[in-house]
């Protein structure tokens, strides 16, 4: 076996119940949900386990949200002794990832996610921004394509490149539209509009940027045991400084996922293991490499099902 890594997905992987199990069957799993709602000041866990699904997905609750039930699955897994070599996040995830690394505690990493959606949501009025999947069509065909929008004085981005052929954009409502007219022309296969409560990823997050900055001075953050890959420049940090500048350039910067899912595999990466509900970085690591082994760890079962394979391949 090569060298492993935890990957942890970002928001829109979020789903009524999660973790309701764990707190029920684990001690110290409960005592983590407990945690984020004492930090927090109100129930958290109870939108986790019993929602509304509307309430879940606002931005302010799904940070922390994802944040809580991927640092608890882990620390189930942890008892298996298995260790990484490495660790990333996308988006948000990149939060989880610096848990997992030891560069952020998880009290303080739950109030800063807190913060960070507040940011977001505060950042561009309803209405004004917004985002889209581009399928099927090459990186820098599309870079022009929004380039040129954003020449016209419509900003729109790059903001999520997730594999070959699978590119989010973001910015106003009109420059992701009229960038998404631009792609077709070029011969993307499909334009799909995201539901999403603002452009993040892009130039407009900036205001949110400069008030992270601020949290994120004031934060004890430390110099990662694990080599985390970044979101903004798909390298790996480890040292606190790094770090902070990183996470701060990550709110109106690309997320890198494609290059730093190929970066892990040069560094000898080959095997995956996901931290939290759903497999949808499973599916874009599957889509970027069918060389490597992907696990899921989403549940209690899931969990103790990769443990067992873990074991097995040594």
């Amino acid at each position: 076996m090569g060298k492993i890594a935890f990957i942890f997905p970002g928001q829109g992987s979020q789903t009524v119940g999660m973790g309701k199990e764990l707190a029920g069957n684990h001690g110290r799993s409960r005592a983590l949900f407990e945690k984020a709602d004492e930090l927090l000041g109100y129930g958290l866990s109870d939108i986790m386990f019993e929602g509304p699904q509307e309430t879940l997905t606002k931005t302010v609750n799904t940070q922390p949200a994802l944040l809580t039930i991927s640092t608890a699955l882990l620390e189930l897994f942890k008892e298996s002794g298995i260790k990484a070599d490495y660790a990333a996040g996308h988006s948000l995830g990149e939060y989880s990832a610096l848990v997992a690394a030891g560069a952020l505690s998880f009290e303080e990493g739950v109030c800063i996610v807190r913060k960070r959606g507040e940011f977001m949501e505060e950042a561009v009025p309803d209405g004004i921004g917004t985002m889209a999947a581009v399928l099927g069509l090459e990186r820098g065909i599309l870079a022009e394509a929004a380039a040129a929008v954003t020449a016209e004085g419509y900003p729109v981005q790059l903001a999520n490149i997730n594999c070959p052929g699978q590119i989010v954009i973001s910015g106003t409502v009109e420059g992701v539209r009229q960038a998404g007219e631009k792609a077709k022309e070029a011969g993307a296969k499909r334009v799909i509009q995201l539901d999403v409560s603002g452009p993040f990823h892009s130039s407009l997050m900036e205001p949110a940027a400069q008030k992270l900055r601020d949290v994120l001075n004031g934060a004890q953050i430390r110099d990662a045991s694990v080599a985390v890959i970044a979101n903004a420049d798909a390298m790996p940090m480890e040292d606190a400084d790094t770090i902070k500048a990183n996470l701060v350039k990550q709110l109106y910067s690309p997320v890198l996922w494609e290059d730093s899912v190929r970066k892990m595999i040069e560094l000898g990466v080959d095997t995956f293991i996901e931290f939290g509900p759903g497999k949808v970085l499973g599916g874009l690591v599957k889509k970027i490499s069918r060389e490597v082994k992907i696990y899921s760890v989403s549940d209690e079962q899931s969990c103790m099902e990769t443990i067992a394979a873990l074991k097995e391949e040594k």
